[in-house]
C-alpha cells in the first residue's frame, strides 16, 4: 500500500496541529491521524496526553487507534493509514500491527525508540503475521523542530 491514494501533506498538517496542541498541557508534541485509505476520510486525530492524564500509554497513536476503532465499531483498521509526526515506538508500532493498519506515514525518525525503521522495524519482521508499509520523512524537519523546541524550553526551566 502506498500513500498516493490520499493527500499526505494535508494529513501531516492535521497531525502537526495535534502535536502543537499537546504542548498546551506540557506533553511531548506528537500528533497522529487515522485516515481511511479508500476515500481519505479522517476517522481520528489525537495528540500525546501522558502528562494530562497521568497515563503512560496515552501516546497519540494509541489514542487515535482507539478512537478510530470506536468510530468503525470494530478493531480491524485494515483499510486505514496512520499518519504521525514522530516514528512510532515499540508500543505504538505493536498497536498498529494489532489493529492490522497496513500503512504508517511519519515525519521525524526516532533513533532512540523508533520501531518502524530506526531502532527496530516491526512492520518488516517476517515472523509476525502482518506487515506495515512505511512512508517516512514527510515534513520531517518541521516535526523534528517542534520536538527540539519543546525539549530546549524544558531544559531552560
Amino acid at each position: 500500500m502506498t500513500a498516493d491514494a490520499f493527500d499526505v501533506d494535508a494529513l501531516m498538517t492535521l497531525a502537526l496541529d495535534e502535536a502543537r496542541a499537546a504542548i498546551t498541557h506540557d506533553d511531548v508534541p506528537v500528533g497522529a491521524v487515522i485516515v481511511r485509505t479508500t476515500d481519505g476520510a479522517v476517522l481520528a486525530r489525537r495528540h500525546n496526553e501522558r502528562e494530562l492524564t497521568g497515563d503512560p500509554t496515552a501516546h497519540a497513536e494509541l489514542l487515535a487507534i482507539t478512537d478510530a476503532a470506536r468510530a468503525r465499531d470494530g478493531w480491524r483498521l485494515d483499510d486505514c493509514a496512520l499518519v504521525v509526526t514522530l516514528e512510532p515506538c515499540p508500543m505504538c508500532a505493536g498497536a498498529a500491527l494489532a489493529a492490522r493498519i497496513p500503512l504508517v506515514v511519519f515525519g521525524a525518525a526516532d533513533p532512540k525508540a523508533g520501531a518502524l525503521g530506526s531502532l527496530y522495524h516491526f512492520g518488516a519482521d517476517p515472523r509476525l503475521h502482518h506487515g506495515i508499509d512505511v512512508h517516512d520523512g514527510v515534513r520531517a524537519e518541521e516535526a523534528a523542530a517542534l520536538l527540539r523546541e519543546f525539549f530546549a524550553a524544558r531544559r531552560l526551566q
